[in-house]
């Protein structure tokens, strides 16, 4: 298939997809949606930014705008996180023409009212992460039995969360007679064991190596000692002229790290869970509209966002998971773009990231760095920011 006009869909959806610049199917569409329009069952695993939203919206609105009007919740998204939920919503905003309710969001970390009146005016499609629905299904706010579209989005990332239980609750909400269509970027055992219980005689769509990054991020690891690792950074992101997404393990890493940056000159925001969903959204929408240069972030942000034209992605801390190193180098080289990806190693880091190649079966270029810092270091005021003393905070030194 090379064009959506070759698929069976109504004038009106065909309509929006061309206003919306959507023309030639990504591979995991072009696969997904007519088993989808069939009716079948999903499972699907693909890399991140290949255009899964799109495989499993596109069906589902044509059977929103096939099936007789209602003012019941008739299909059903769940997601990890809400700035996913947020862009899903948007989506489906986007492509849902006149003929179908706004549908409702329905995330924690903001006030439910407006949630509760989008699902009281007629929503036909809840967009949800598991957490706030399970809450809205306890108080009886919400009722799910008319549902006929389960789709599970990052199905894995849910799982890693510890979403189970919100999942079991939610789905023995649901009619048996349903279609489920599942999307994850890794075939666990645990993600297979959902896919067993929740679905029947599933599709099976798998695109390339879920735990190998795409051809177009190059891959590289710098191996500096651990007091030379900022300015490591800061030369890196002074190197490159795009923007830059980059990772630390913890909330209070992330904090520090962006403060620093800051401090440095550098246009950052940051992104962890323990922000505001005002924050998160802010500093996301600031970095989408070129407005920060840098975020720094933790693996919050290493799944399901789609953040475009992210030129760089920096490791400065090594993820946890040797899996997570995929999701976080997935931000950049996105729908067929060149991207780059960037490790920061320390010497004690050295065994952790040769495990992680070893997992993934993959090897960084290993790159020379030191000599670019040491200069760097000897041309720039000692501790000074635009001629500006900096004062360390509490635990804070200065090489």
């Amino acid at each position: 298939m090379t064009s959506f006009t070759e698929l069976p869909l109504s004038p009106a959806l065909q309509q929006r997809l061309a206003a919306c610049q959507f023309h030639t199917p990504m591979p995991i569409q072009s696969e997904a949606i007519p088993h989808a329009l069939a009716g079948k069952d999903l499972m699907a695993t693909a890399h991140t930014g290949t255009g899964k939203t799109l495989a499993f919206l596109v069906p589902m609105i044509e059977r929103l705008l096939q099936s007789p009007r209602s003012r019941t919740i008739e299909a059903l998204v769940l997601v990890p996180t809400r700035e996913l939920a947020m862009q899903v919503h948007e989506q489906f905003e986007q492509l849902r023409g006149k003929s179908i309710a706004p549908a409702a969001l329905v995330i924690g970390g903001v006030g439910e009212k407006g949630q509760l009146d989008a699902i009281r005016s007629g929503a036909r499609l809840l967009v949800a992460t598991p957490g706030r629905l399970e809450d809205f299904l306890g108080r009886r706010l919400v009722d799910l039995r008319q549902v006929k579209v389960l789709v599970l989005d990052e199905a894995d990332r849910m799982l890693d969360m510890g979403f189970l239980p919100a999942i079991r609750r939610i789905v023995g909400e649901l009619s048996r007679e349903r279609q489920t269509m599942c999307f994850s970027a890794t075939l666990e055992a645990s993600v297979a064991g959902l896919v067993s219980e929740y679905t029947r005689n599933p599709v099976r769509i798998a695109l390339g190596s879920t735990l190998k990054p795409v051809d177009s991020v190059e891959l590289q690891a710098f191996e500096v000692a651990t007091s030379d690792k900022f300015q490591a950074l800061c030369h890196l992101l002074r190197s490159e002229k795009g923007r830059t997404l980059v990772f630390a393990r913890t909330k209070r890493g992330t904090e520090r790290l962006a403060k620093h940056l800051v401090r440095d000159g550098f246009l950052a925001a940051m992104i962890h869970g323990d922000r505001s969903q005002s924050q998160r959204t802010g500093a996301l929408a600031g970095f989408d509209e070129g407005r920060f240069k840098v975020l720094v972030a933790t693996d919050v942000a290493s799944r399901g966002l789609d953040i475009q034209d992210v030129a760089h992605v920096i490791n400065y801390d090594l993820p946890t998971l040797p899996e997570d190193f995929i999701h976080r180098v997935g931000r950049t080289g996105r729908a067929g773009a060149r991207g780059r990806a960037s490790t920061l190693v320390s010497p004690a880091e050295t065994l952790e990231l040769r495990n992680i190649e070893r997992v993934l079966k993959l090897r960084l270029q290993r790159k020379e760095i030191n000599a670019d810092i040491a200069a760097e270091r000897l041309s720039r005021p000692r501790n000074t920011l635009v001629g500006r003393t900096l004062q360390p905070l509490p635990g804070e030194f200065f090489a």
